[in-house]
């Protein structure tokens, strides 16, 4: 039973042809409907644009045009409503082209009784509202797959991408068009496990692959890719899955291992200063008294090396202590350029020496920060000299830029000398750690140890062969 209300627009350039469809319509049992006659291909179309009616019945031919063409520019005005066709006579071409346009039933006019018409119309609407469900909830599904920030894509075997949503765009930097004439192995980057994480994605199926992927600026991305085949309607296998990426949790990671390793090395450092600096006091006021008492000048010349190597000794733990113990700092708003300024006029000389050229970029003026004025430019100076000391004479370049985000200055220290290791990078900033000839691997110890009492952190990115870049977060300044 059709009990509840619709409309119905007949588009037939036959009055009479009208008449005895609705006549049928009519007499179908409780009906409530409105029907409507047009006999004008343009305003059937503008009708189905306004979406005036529940249901259509067309006729095939309309004059100098079809009832196929209505139905097609129908669709192009994304047409939810059922659309009915009808022909004088019965032709199965003409009934498969009327489908395949669109059309959700082909009814022969001289066919037509009011039981085929209950029918056609019951079968219509009933379509119309599951296709309009299907439509919403593909609506619904895909606003999510679109809003998400982890990135979803649909690739085929071969993980060529079919589909990706514009949380790629984000976090890769490629427009939708370069991604999709990619392959997802394709962002891979190059690394000597590359191929076996290839392979793990090619197999995975619904485990987590943790892998690195590029980014258009050259840059990276660690990520978890969690990927599954499936089946469509067809029967063709493609896959789909999710990019999640924890960049940013790695970070912290690195970081709380590094706080964890100096919490240790400092617990270590302090132990063994106090079991050095007893002993070592002892030797220093008995090699005094022996001194006051008088002794020849082969005596008296020994107890100077001695004295002087005790002194040696404890300043060495004190300069070690001083890199494993909080910094006392005091924080105050400053302008970066202050810092970056007295920072480069103090490494000027080494620079000379070495014939090294600096280049220094602000992204805007007047950047203050929360930040020690003695301190902080201690902290950037290590890191500076560093990297005066890791490039080649006469061919080096110091690069320092300063840049804003919504929490942080981002000092950028970069320099085009020899780079440092995976291996190293890791290793960098523990106490004593250093490759250079007279170094004591204290530097880069204390500016870790600055840096993180100003509220901020320091990150490494560097490939051996093509330099490195410190990259130091510094708390902006609030107010």
């Amino acid at each position: 039973m059709l009990s509840s209300f619709f409309r119905i627009l007949i588009v037939d350039d036959d009055k009479d042809d009208f008449f005895i469809t609705s006549d049928y319509i009519k007499k179908i049992p409780g009906v409530n409907v409105q029907i409507d006659w047009c006999d004008d291909y343009d305003t059937a179309l503008s009708h189905i644009a306004r979406r005036n009616y529940d249901i259509y019945f067309v006729d095939y031919l309309l004059g100098a045009k079809s009832g196929v063409e209505l139905l097609q520019d129908a669709l192009k005005l994304n047409c939810e409503e059922p659309i009915v066709m009808l022909t004088g006579k019965g032709r199965r071409l003409l009934d498969i082209e009327a489908m395949e346009s669109g059309a959700v039933d082909f009814l022969v006019k001289s066919e037509i009784n009011t039981e085929k018409v209950e029918r056609s119309i019951r079968y219509a609407l009933l379509r119309s509202r599951s296709i309009k469900a299907l439509k919403a909830s593909e609506q619904k599904y895909r606003s999510v797959f679109e809003q998400l920030k982890d990135v979803i894509f649909v690739a085929d075997l071969e993980l060529h991408l079919l589909d990706i949503n514009d949380a790629a765009i984000a976090m890769f930097g490629y427009d939708k068009e370069q991604l999709l004439a990619m392959r997802l192995t394709d962002l891979l980057l190059p690394l000597p496990d590359m191929e076996s994480s290839a392979s793990a994605l090619m197999q995975a199926n619904g485990e987590d692959v943790e892998v690195v992927l590029k980014t258009a600026d050259g840059g990276w991305r660690n990520c978890i890719v969690s990927a599954t085949t499936h089946f469509d309607i067809k029967g063709s296998a493609y896959v789909q899955g999710v990019i999640h990426d924890i960049t940013k949790l790695k970070k912290a990671e690195r970081a709380i291992l590094q706080s964890e390793k100096l919490a240790a090395t400092g617990r270590l450092v302090r132990t063994l200063a106090h079991e050095v600096r007893n002993p070592l006091n002892n030797i220093i006021l008995s090699v005094e008294q022996m001194k006051a008492e008088g002794v020849d000048e082969t005596v008296q010349f020994y107890s100077e090396i001695v004295l002087r190597n005790s002194s040696r000794i404890n300043s060495l733990i004190t300069a070690l202590l001083s890199t494993s113990r909080p910094t006392d700092i005091v924080l105050k708003p400053i302008d970066i350029a202050m810092v970056i300024d007295t920072v480069l006029s103090r490494a000027a000389d080494s620079m000379l020496l070495k014939g090294v050229a600096c280049e220094m970029v602000l992204q805007a003026d007047n950047i203050l920060i929360e930040a020690d004025a003695d301190k902080l430019p201690i902290a950037l100076f290590n890191i500076i000299i560093n990297g005066i000391e890791a490039v080649e004479e006469g061919k080096g370049l110091i690069r320092v830029n300063v840049e804003v985000d919504e929490s942080y200055a981002i000092i950028k220290i970069a320099d085009n000398g020899s780079g440092i290791s995976d291996e190293n990078i890791a290793r960098l900033f523990e106490p004593y750690f250093t490759q250079k000839r007279n170094g004591l691997g204290l530097g880069l110890a204390a500016s870790f140890n600055i840096i993180q009492a100003h509220n901020g952190r320091i990150e490494v990115a560097s490939e051996p062969g093509n330099g490195a870049v410190f990259s130091v977060y510094i708390p902006l300044h609030k107010g």
